[in-house]
């Protein structure tokens, strides 16, 4: 894993040179990895939305004893957002980690928990922004999705250099 994150770095760091000058090397790296990983999320959010969960309501039944279940009812632009989400919290972790925020001296451990509570924060303006969104203002699911994130990116940022890889 270690070779494939080396390659990115050389490749962002190559189409970084003419931007030197203008913003700085992490700043470049973390909206390289950040737009990668945003484009993975859109692509795999809209994906699952239009042909995994197919505009349909998700049904969970749960059985806590054997005498009682209850059953929790998704909407299908929610249960896209919960497929996806594990999927993109590990490869943004990871390219934070070996790609952008390289001289942190926090341990790895320590790092995920930080990067979970922050990544929580947006999951948590992603639900209610899609709420807003989508079952309030009748916005199409994708271009809400989209909006929604790139108001998060500025705050996830912000928490990933100051608080989950900070030096």
């Amino acid at each position: 894993m270690q070779k494939i994150a080396q390659i990115i770095t050389k490749i962002i760091d190559f189409v970084y040179s003419p931007f030197q000058n203008y913003v700085p090397r992490e700043l470049f790296r973390y909206a390289a990895c950040g737009g990668g990983n945003m484009v993975l999320d859109w692509f795999l959010y809209f994906i699952t939305y239009n042909f995994i969960i197919g505009h349909d309501l998700v049904y969970l039944n749960f059985q806590i004893f054997k005498s009682s279940n209850f059953q929790i009812c998704l909407t299908p632009h929610i249960a896209s957002l919960c497929i996806v989400f594990p999927i993109t919290l590990l490869t943004g972790f990871w390219l934070n980690k070996y790609v952008t925020f390289t001289r942190s001296t926090l341990h790895g451990a320590r790092q995920l928990v930080r990067y979970i509570i922050i990544v929580a924060l947006n999951l948590a303006i992603n639900y209610f922004g899609l709420k807003l969104l989508v079952e309030h203002f009748l916005w199409y699911p994708t271009p809400s999705k989209i909006c929604i994130t790139l108001f998060t990116v500025i705050i996830s940022f912000l928490g990933q250099k100051y608080f989950t890889f900070r030096r």
